[in-house]
C-alpha cells in the first residue's frame, strides 16, 4: 500500500501537472470504483483543479465549487500519468481522469479491486473521510506521546492505525521500529520515556529520509515504480537476509492478513517472536533465540 513517502511524491508529481488545469471528465472502467452517489460524478466535469493534497493515505484533488475527488489506492492501486485521452489498460485499469494537460490513469493489480473513489461537496463532507491520525512529521514529542498513550496496543498495530498516526503502513512501520530498536510486539503502555523519544525520532527520520530518497529517484518524472519492497530497506521484505546493522537474519512474524519484519539482534534482545501459525505447528521445536535458530540452520552454529 502506498504510504506517506509514496503519496508525498505522487503529490509532488501531480501538482505541476494538474493544478490550475480543468478536469474534462472521468472515464470509469470499473463501476465498483465509485463509492459515492451525490453529487454525481458528472458534476466534476469542467471544474478547475484548485488544490492537491492528502488525508492520511487518501489523495484529494480539490476542484472549483468545493468539490473534492477522494482517491484511496488501498494495497495495489497505482497512478500513471499519460498523454491526453490515453487508453485505460484492459486488465488493471480502473479509471482515467482527463485533464487539459493530460490523463491520470488509476490501475490496480490483482483480482481483488479495493481502491475507491468518492466525489464529495464541501469541507464537512471531505472531513468525514479523514481517519483522524496526526501528521507525524509535524507533531512534536508531547503530541506524539499523547496519541501513543491513548490506547494500549502493540507498537506495530499502533503505528499502522490511521486513527492514531497518518500515513504509516506495513512497510515503513517495520523500518521505523528497526530504527528505534523496538520490538513490533511491545505494548505501548510498557514503553519508557526514552523509548517513546526514540520512536518519535525514528518516525520522523525514516519517513523524511524515504520521502527525499523517492523524490530524488522520481526527479521531474512521474513515479512509476511505487512499491512496498525496496532494496535499500533494512528489514521490510528482507526475511532471512542479514540485518544491515548487526548481521542477524531478519525474521518475519505473520498474523491475520499482515506481517511484521524485524531483527532479533537489534529489536528483541535475541529472542525469536512466536509466529502463531508456525509456533502451533512446531510447538516445542519453535526456536526461541538466535542461538537456537543458528543451530537449526545447516552449516551454522558448528
Amino acid at each position: 500500500m502506498p504510504e506517506l513517502p509514496d503519496l508525498e511524491v505522487y503529490l509532488d508529481a501531480l501538482e505541476p501537472r494538474i493544478l490550475g488545469e480543468k478536469l474534462l471528465g472521468v472515464r470509469l472502467a470499473s463501476p465498483f470504483l465509485l463509492r459515492s452517489v451525490e453529487p454525481p460524478l458528472d458534476a466534476a466535469r469542467g471544474r478547475r483543479v484548485v488544490d492537491v493534497g492528502r488525508l492520511g493515505k487518501r489523495i484529494v484533488i480539490g476542484l472549483e465549487e468545493e468539490l473534492f475527488l477522494v482517491l484511496h489506492l488501498m494495497i495495489a492501486g497505482r497512478l500513471r500519468w499519460r498523454p491526453a485521452d490515453a487508453v485505460i489498460p484492459k486488465r488493471s485499469g480502473l479509471a482515467a481522469f482527463d485533464f487539459t494537460s493530460g490523463t491520470l490513469l488509476l490501475t490496480e493489480a490483482g483480482s481483488k479491486k479495493r481502491a475507491s473513489l468518492h466525489l464529495v461537496h464541501g469541507e464537512e463532507a471531505l472531513a468525514a473521510h479523514d481517519p483522524g491520525g496526526i501528521d507525524v512529521l509535524s507533531a512534536d514529542l508531547g503530541r506524539f506521546v499523547a496519541v501513543l498513550d491513548r490506547e494500549n496496543h502493540t507498537l506495530k498495530r499502533a503505528l499502522t492505525d490511521p486513527q492514531l498516526f497518518s500515513g504509516i503502513g506495513n512497510a515503513y512501520s517495520d523500518e521505523i521500529l528497526h530504527r528505534a530498536a523496538l520490538s513490533p510486539l511491545k505494548q505501548t503502555h510498557r514503553l519508557s520515556a526514552d523509548e517513546k523519544e526514540r520512536l518519535h525520532r525514528a518516525v520522523r527520520e525514516v519517513l523524511a529520509e524515504w520521502t527525499e530518497r523517492l523524490r530524488a529517484e522520481a526527479g521531474d518524472g512521474f513515479p512509476e515504480k511505487v512499491t512496498a519492497f525496496r532494496p535499500q530497506m533494512a528489514v521490510h521484505g528482507k526475511h532471512s537476509e542479514p540485518c544491515p546493522v548487526c548481521g542477524a537474519p531478519v525474521q518475519r512474524l505473520v498474523y491475520a492478513q499482515n506481517e511484521a519484519n524485524y531483527c532479533p539482534g537489534c529489536q528483541t534482545d535475541g529472542r525469536i517472536l512466536a509466529d502463531r501459525a508456525l509456533s502451533r505447528l512446531l510447538k516445542a521445536d519453535w526456536p526461541r533465540t538466535l542461538e537456537e535458530l543458528e543451530r537449526r540452520v545447516p552449516g551454522r552454529g558448528k
